[in-house]
């Protein structure tokens, strides 16, 4: 498990905040719009990536990938092996999220499985010849709901995540991808911070290319570039996930609704008895507990809700967390 985090300062915190929000935003741009300058943020935000308590990743967009399989699957352990599970988990490279929720018993993990023919080892081989599973279902992720993907654990104002959106490039014509452009994908999963100049020389093109194809990719949601940090050091120190039924024609408007929601970090329609997994970041229990109340509470489409507490984020956006195995 991942060792106790001391929380980071008020402007690293909000420093991290806008790479959360903007992941590939200048140091010029972070200063401007956090009112500090750019030596400041400099000095501040490389010792952050350098010991990794940030870590920029990017992940594939499966509607652009169709042999891709996005599978949320909640399995069920022994409690005395479930920490080995979730590491073993964590080490596949086909694995994007992987949670130990509830009382200690339970992982969540979010999959993009390459294809049929690995959706159905895993389900029907792998599982089911691990003695210390118990029990699973799977969730098949209909609709990521994008709203979400600028989130900044709500430390900044919505001026300035005005400002660091008008950075990100705008969706243009849909693209046909490039075999450079898998090239630039699989050096932003490495490192969603890469120079112009590093993804030219590992896509083997120009910088010029290189940026304008990026552009071309993140504009249209083909990769969702991304930064990772340990939550509790910006103050937030309760996680949960929602398994939320909706009624079917309210499902649109309640998933927009929600992945707007400062709180909510990942919103997506989902098949089973739930149809909308949810996860939501708060402060604490009390947080929560008002986000359930009134924000939830408020939403006239939903039917049903199941809440399971996060207990520790093993892996996150494809990046195993540093001291979580």
């Amino acid at each position: 498990m991942a060792k106790a985090s001391h929380p980071l300062s008020e402007t690293d915190s909000r420093i991290a905040a806008a790479m959360l929000a903007s992941p590939r935003a200048s140091w010029r741009t972070v200063g401007r719009v956090l009112g500090i300058s750019e030596r400041t943020v400099v000095r501040r935000a490389a010792p952050l990536f350098h010991d990794r308590t940030l870590r920029a990743t990017a992940v594939r967009n499966p509607v652009w990938f169709p042999d891709l399989i996005p599978l949320a699957l909640r399995i069920r352990c022994r409690p005395n092996q479930i920490s080995a599970i979730a590491a073993t988990l964590a080490r596949r490279p086909d694995t994007v999220w992987v949670d130990i929720l509830g009382g200690g018993d339970e992982i969540c993990t979010i999959l993009f499985l390459d294809g049929p023919d690995a959706r159905n080892s895993l389900l029907l081989r792998d599982l089911p010849a691990t003695p210390a599973v118990q029990s699973w279902t799977s969730h098949i992720l209909l609709r990521v709901f994008p709203a979400a993907f600028d989130w900044s654990g709500g430390l900044l104002t919505e001026a300035e995540l005005t400002s660091l959106r008008t950075e990100l490039p705008a969706p243009a014509a849909r693209p046909s991808l490039q075999p450079l452009d898998h090239a630039l994908i699989t050096t932003l999963v490495e490192d969603g911070r890469a120079s112009y100049a590093d993804l030219a020389r590992r896509a083997d093109t120009t910088a010029l290319t290189a940026r304008r194809r990026l552009e071309t990719l993140v504009g249209n949601q083909v990769v969702r570039l991304a930064t990772e940090v340990d939550l509790a050091r910006l103050g937030i120190r309760t996680e949960a996930l929602l398994w939320i039924t909706v009624a079917p024609g309210g499902l649109e408007e309640t998933g927009r609704e929600l992945s707007r929601h400062p709180q909510v970090r990942f919103a997506s329609a989902t098949t089973g008895s739930a149809n909308l997994l949810v996860a939501v970041a708060a402060a604490d229990l009390n947080a929560l507990y008002h986000f359930l109340n009134e924000t939830i509470g408020a939403l006239p489409h939903i039917t049903t809700l199941e809440v399971t507490p996060i207990l520790s984020g093993v892996k996150r956006t494809g990046l195993v967390r540093p001291g979580s195995l």
